[in-house]
């Protein structure tokens, strides 16, 4: 009768010694096939750069229901600070800061600045986030 192997078995026989249950590895073997292949597929770093300040961004509640909201309908900042309940000049501060990293842009009318949504994107962004929170686990 043959004796079952266990995961500590199968790491010990890969050179990693006892089993780690913190996600690290013990073994320090590279699949340089796959990392060549990767490094290839990843983004140039001013890309990612880019992509890691407009998660920055959204790391910000109070951004993130400014863009919530514009996902609805588009708003003038007065708007905002209502819908908020803070005043006009941190909407502006926070809209200065969504309007830089592309995230929204305005048009005037009159005295009034309008903001939406820079384009569908960033309304997708927020929708796979949304589900990604809302996730059962």
């Amino acid at each position: 009768m043959e004796k079952a192997i266990s995961k500590e078995d199968i790491a010990r026989q890969a050179g990693g010694g006892r089993l780690q249950d913190d996600g690290t590895c013990e073994c320090e073997f590279v699949d340089e096939t796959k990392v060549a292949s990767v490094r290839q597929a990843l983004e140039p770093d001013r890309v990612l750069n880019h992509l890691a300040e407009t998660f920055r961004a959204l790391a910000d509640p109070t951004r993130v229901k400014i863009l919530s909201a514009l996902a609805w309908e588009e708003l003038c900042v007065c708007d905002l600070a209502r819908l908020l309940g803070v005043t006009p000049s941190a909407v502006s501060h926070q809209l200065r800061v969504l309007r830089n990293l592309r995230l929204v842009k305005f048009r005037r009318e009159g005295k009034s600045a309008y903001y939406s949504l820079d384009d569908h994107h960033i309304e997708s962004l927020l929708r796979e986030g949304m589900k990604h929170v809302k996730e059962e686990r």
